[in-house]
């Protein structure tokens, strides 16, 4: 069954199931992953080894850690040209796009005359990206993490990812990390990758953070590791709104609705609407599009749509908007008949997609926008991945003599008023020192 809301009729407690989806509570996964994190700090691979036998690979042994360069060749055998093509589309566009992010190395400006301030910028010295793997591949996840990565010049990048039943990374996932140029690939997955990158392994190198989405015992590991390692953007389950207005094709708000929901049953996927008559079309298609899915993807989708996700009917475009920006989507679709002025009113939204041309999908691959995007809300103050995710700033100043006369008074007043002696002392008897007055 298809949920079809009207927002002016919710209930208070209803409205606050749609806002909240499906943010998992993992306070019942902390003590679970506090015991991981112990062990692995303590015992280095051999946690590594015999966690992945328990979860992923029965068979696994400290050689399939690292995926050697052998692993990489057969990869791009394994995966055909055709799909070795579109990764490097992809990765192309990809990282044109960062490029353009990069900001100028270093800058001044003169605050007053005599007195310079500026920044100078840096990669992080080194970064592990946790790709996951669930029931898929995901070489475009590898692709959003490793291009900024390697264009903000991270000096070591290393990948994790849950291995295959035999113990190896997935294939294309491979391929897409020797496209973007990492040549340190890990296949290890869960919370015992995420504390084996935070403390280090025998193996595993212990790195300046970690960035990557990854299931709900992972967002347990990287909450109890927060403060020993920076654990980077919340990324939690998908989600999507299609906002519609009378102009918009039932047909592709319905096919795009299905796209963040076929992701999984925590998923979130709503089409906003004040047009009664596109959420009536879209309603009546939407069976026949989930029938054509396969049944473990249909089983997805049928439970957002019935769940957190369906269709929302609201009073006008701008009570469409309003409900946008209080819920900041991971994914916005635009089907307007201006997208371009509904942008204009959008404050809060991972990503913002404008047109029919312009589907969420081709954004999730090779647009060239990161796909790694605030979930759960988070929109309202976080951003996507990208370059910035890499790079620290250092701020830079300068004074001359000049400058530093007209700046002693106002420092020894305000250390005073602060009550720190040592401070007001540096600058009077630098005074003494130097001949100022």
């Amino acid at each position: 069954m298809i949920q079809v809301r009207e927002l002016s009729k919710l209930a208070p407690a209803d409205r606050a199931v749609l806002m909240r989806r499906a943010e998992q509570d993992i306070s019942s996964l902390l003590p679970t992953a506090q015991a991981v994190i112990e062990r692995v700090k303590r015992e280095g691979d051999a946690a590594l080894v015999d966690y992945t036998r328990q979860f992923d690979a029965p068979n696994y042994t400290d050689e399939h850690l690292k995926a050697t360069p052998d692993d990489f060749a057969q990869a791009r055998e394994a995966v055909g040209p055709d799909v070795v093509a579109a990764i490097q589309h992809a990765h192309d566009n990809i990282r044109r796009f960062h490029e353009e992010q990069m900001p100028e190395p270093m800058w001044f400006m003169e605050v007053q005359p005599g007195i310079m301030a500026g920044e100078k910028i840096t990669p992080v010295a080194s970064a592990g990206l946790y790709v996951p793997r669930g029931k898929g591949s995901f070489p475009s996840v590898m692709l959003m993490l490793s291009v900024p990565a390697r264009v903000a010049g991270v000096e070591r990048v290393v990948v994790v990812t849950p291995p295959n039943e035999q113990g190896k990374a997935d294939a294309a996932s491979l391929v897409a990390a020797s496209i973007a140029g990492i040549e340190e690939v890990y296949a290890v997955g869960g919370m015992q990758a995420v504390a084996g990158l935070a403390y280090g392994t025998q193996t595993l190198p212990r790195v300046s953070k970690i960035v990557g989405p990854g299931s709900s015992y992972v967002s347990a590991a990287k909450r109890l590791l927060y403060g020993v390692i920076d654990v980077g953007l919340p990324a939690g389950p998908s989600e999507s709104i299609i906002l519609c207005d009378e102009s918009a094709d039932p047909r592709l708000a319905a096919l795009d609705l299905l796209v963040e929901a076929e992701h999984g049953p925590d998923s979130a996927a709503t089409l906003v609407t004040h047009s009664r008559a596109v959420a009536a079309e879209a309603e009546r298609l939407l069976p026949g599009y989930i029938a054509e899915l396969p049944e473990w993807r249909r089983k997805f989708v049928e439970t957002v749509l019935g769940g957190y996700g369906g269709i929302l009917i609201t009073d006008s475009l701008a009570d469409s908007i309003a409900f946008v920006n209080e819920y900041a989507p991971e994914h916005l679709e635009i089907l307007t008949a201006d997208p371009f002025s509904t942008l204009g009113r959008i404050r809060n939204a991972g990503e913002i997609l404008l047109g029919p041309y312009t589907p969420i999908p081709t954004s999730n691959y090779c647009l060239g926008l990161n796909a790694i995007l605030p979930t759960g809300g988070f929109g309202r103050s976080f951003s996507s991945v990208s370059v910035w995710d890499f790079l620290k700033r250092s701020g830079i100043g300068y004074v001359n003599r000049e400058g530093y006369e007209t700046l002693s008074r106002t420092t020894a007043t305000l250390a005073d008023y602060e009550g720190f002696p040592a401070h007001a002392m540096s600058i009077r008897k630098r005074n003494e020192i130097v001949g100022v007055k």
